[in-house]
């Protein structure tokens, strides 16, 4: 009997070796994975463009002549400054200067009837005071008193004819000048000439109605810059004026420029093949990040919707379905899968509001095939990743 017990002894320690040599032989791999340490910390909610912003002028100007004509004179060139009021281009005009002279010189002649005029009714007018005089005594009769009458009073009216005919003929003037002032362009406002459209001597015409045509002269004031980006219709509600903004400019690579919201638009643009989006334009906070800007520059705003500072977070790419996490288990190799409760989050960082506790390690490549719940893990390049 006790030969018995004492080979099925034997067979069972042959047995459970056996079997812990073919488990040892036949067991998967460790699977490799990145982690890195949950920690304490800020995190920010933010919203970013869509697509790309681009810099625009605070002014720009896209200038032509009023009514068609020949270029006469290109005061400017490309890049070039110029001064508020400046003389930036004229059409050919000589036959309204010359119209002008004429209506000058018709001015002068109207003033001077209108003081001879002016003079011959005074005269009629204290003639006909001393007819009246004598015709108290009388002395006169009553035919000539009227005629002296009925004369100064003709003669008032030439007088105030003559006095309308200068208001005609400086009213004459002023229309002549305007035309002549629809010929030349001058500067609305300091700027720099980004482009010209023309040369002395070609033929410009305005705009016909509903039909944009390029203009002669691209004025743009370079002192003052700002951003326009869209943001997806989702996230516009959140967005506000006055709200803290991050520029960055590809032509500045990862240069940040502090910013502020100064605009949201008022409504959606609707456009083929693009998701619906809204305008915001954001200011620079510091004028003085402006310098060796160029409207037209690509560029990206990161508005911030929220901050809390001090919060347990960890990298957004550690989440996969919403709020699980893989947690590696230093004292055992193991990977377990955790539920937690998230607070901000953005593209870098999420908060943990439960679920977590400082200085645990939550697996950042659960892309990997094999990484998952009750896995055994070890560190990648033996866990020096997960600082």
């Amino acid at each position: 009997m006790k030969r018995v017990v004492r080979n099925i002894f034997l067979w069972t320690v042959i047995l459970l070796i056996g079997g812990g040599g073919v488990y040892y032989l036949t067991r998967p791999d460790p699977v490799t994975v990145v982690v890195k340490t949950v920690t304490r910390g800020l995190i920010e909610s933010t919203v970013v463009n869509t697509k790309a912003g681009t810099v625009k002028a605070c002014r720009r100007a896209l200038l032509a002549p009023a009514i068609g004509g020949q270029i006469a004179r290109l005061a400017v060139h490309e890049g070039m400054t110029v001064q508020e009021g400046m003389l930036l281009l004229s059409l050919w005009n000589d036959d309204l200067q010359a119209e002008v002279l004429l209506r000058e010189s018709e001015i002068i002649a109207a003033r001077e009837r209108a003081e001879a005029s002016c003079l011959n009714a005074d005269v009629a007018q204290r003639q006909a005071v001393r007819v009246a005089k004598l015709q108290k005594q009388k002395a006169i009769s009553e035919e000539d008193v009227d005629q002296a009458m009925t004369t100064a009073k003709a003669r008032k009216a030439d007088c105030e004819a003559a006095r309308a005919a200068v208001d005609v003929s400086l009213a004459r003037l002023q229309t002549v000048r305007e035309q002549l002032e629809r010929t030349v362009i001058y500067a609305p406002f300091t700027g720099v000439i980004a482009e010209i459209n023309g040369e002395k001597g070609e033929y410009v015409t305005p705009s016909p109605l509903g039909i944009a045509t390029l203009p002669v002269i691209d004025l743009v004031d370079t002192s003052c810059f700002y951003v326009t980006a869209p943001i997806d219709e989702v996230d516009a509600a959140q967005v506000k004026v006055n709200m803290t903004a991050r520029i960055t400019l590809d032509a500045f690579g990862k240069r940040v420029f502090p910013g502020k919201v100064i605009r949201v638009a008022d409504y959606v643009l609707e456009r083929e093949k693009q998701a619906r989006t809204v305008d915001i334009e954001v200011d620079f906070a510091d004028k003085r990040d402006m310098v060796g800007l160029i409207p037209g520059y690509s560029a990206d705003a990161e508005v911030i919707i929220d901050v809390r500072e001090d919060v347990f977070r960890i990298p957004s790419e550690a989440i996969f379905d919403d709020q699980n996490v893989l947690v590696y288990l230093p004292e055992t190799g193991m990977l377990q899968q955790r539920t937690i409760k998230v607070g901000l989050e953005n593209w870098d960082f999420t908060e943990v509001v439960s679920g977590l506790e400082k200085d645990e390690l939550v697996v950042v490549s659960i892309g990997r095939e094999g990484v998952k719940d009750g896995e055994t893990a070890v560190l990648e390049e033996s866990g020096k990743q997960y600082d």
